[in-house]
């Protein structure tokens, strides 16, 4: 079999052999460079977010630097004396990872470990790790590695550094390319069968979706970005008792209920994966199946956590990746939640007065949940006289 992926890491339980830090968990220092365009505040946002990330994967965060730069330099993505400094830093601190909040290419990657002395991921190997942990369905099993094999595939050379010079040419051929050629093709034809598989569970969705229509129940999905209380709302319209835990990335496998009050019409209530800033364009490509049900919903719940300070740039960051799976043209209800973790804030009173059809909730004390219901009942209403209209 091939080398171990970069995206692979597995940090929980230092399955890489790091037994350092609590529990065994490993020790990371986190960076990020700050180009001119960014302000200040948006970088340390993303580092914290990339701390969370990290505890959530197994990891303790013990330090983190950011670099301002006008670009990333080619070889490193940061400036050589700030990767010294890195790992001076680790070494007093006694970390053995570093992970980056920017995407590294795989000789970024490799220039930086053999500089330093650590192992070297970026955020979207992070992300893929905790996806490898959290996913218990067999879909969701077969999405993550997808995901994990599409990353791998333009870091195997790396993964071959002690055969890297042969590349090709005269003097240059050998066992090395055979060894590289061989896992590509193991992991072609791996990606391939994963394909497969996911279009027939693609295929059956559409069944599933189809049945639906023809019972004549009206579907919303919960969209959101990750820890925004999607799975807690589930559970209160619903009554089910879904897993929900204020981490990120709890839930990935989606869910489908019946929700029935005998004062609305019924609906079924779908439930995704949670977005993430940066989300690695590899999971959004594996997760395709699963994000149908967006596309096919007659209403979305999108639901924003009230009380977080990066509240603008958590709905920017979800209307965006909306756009790239093409559904932000349906029909959308703005959920504020956690309302009662929020006191006052100029954020929320903005988005109350520009945005059509905002409820602001609370999912965990169920403090709006009637309003919410009756928004709903309203935009089921307005989907389907725009149905009847397209259809006539």
């Amino acid at each position: 079999m091939w080398p171990p992926c970069p995206g692979r890491t597995h940090l929980k339980n230092g399955r890489n052999g790091h037994e350092t830090g609590r529990r065994g968990r490993e020790r990371a220092v986190i960076g990020a460079v700050r180009l001119p365009k960014q302000r200040r505040f948006e970088v340390e946002e993303s580092l914290s977010e990339l701390a969370a990330l990290a505890g959530a994967a197994g990891a303790d965060v013990v330090a983190q630097v950011v670099q301002e730069r006008p670009a990333p330099t080619p070889a490193l993505y940061f400036g050589r004396g700030k990767i010294e400094e890195i790992g001076e830093l680790a070494k007093a601190k006694g970390a053995n990872l570093f992970v980056s909040d920017d995407a590294l290419s795989p000789v970024q990657e490799r220039n930086i470990s053999e500089a330093t002395g650590l192992k070297v991921i970026d955020r979207t190997a992070l992300i893929l790790d905790i996806f490898a942990q959290r996913a218990r369905t067999a879909e969701g099993k077969l999405q993550v590695e997808l995901a994990q094999l599409t990353y791998l595939m333009p870091r195997l050379v790396g993964q071959w550094k002690h055969l890297e010079r042969l590349g090709g040419g005269i003097g240059t051929r050998g066992p090395g390319e055979t060894q590289l050629e061989s896992d590509r093709r193991i992991i072609q034809r791996r990606v391939m069968k994963i394909r497969r598989d996911l279009e027939g569970v693609s295929i059956h969705r559409r069944l599933q979706r189809k049945g639906r229509r023809r019972n004549g129940v009206p579907v919303v999905a919960i969209v959101g970005y990750t820890n925004a209380g999607k799975t807690t709302l589930m559970n209160r319209l619903t009554g089910a008792s879904l897993h929900a835990a204020d981490q990120l990335f709890v839930t990935l496998d989606p869910a489908a209920r019946l929700v029935e009050t005998g004062f609305h019409t019924p609906f079924i209530l779908t439930d995704t994966v949670g977005f993430i800033r940066k989300l690695p364009h590899e999971l959004v490509a594996a997760f395709r199946a699963t994000l149908e049900e967006l596309a096919e919903a007659d209403v979305l719940l999108h639901v924003v956590d009230a009380s977080q300070g990066a509240l603008e740039e958590h709905l920017a960051a979800v209307e965006s990746l909306l756009d790239e799976l093409q559904v932000r043209d349906r029909p959308t209800i703005l959920v504020l939640n956690k309302m009662d973790r929020v006191e006052s804030d100029k954020s929320v009173e903005r988005l109350m007065v520009s945005r059509p059809r905002v409820v602001p909730i609370s999912a965990a004390t169920g403090k709006g949940i009637e309003s919410l219901l009756a928004a709903i009942e309203t935009a089921l209403r307005r989907s389907a006289t725009v149905a009847v209209a397209k259809a006539e």
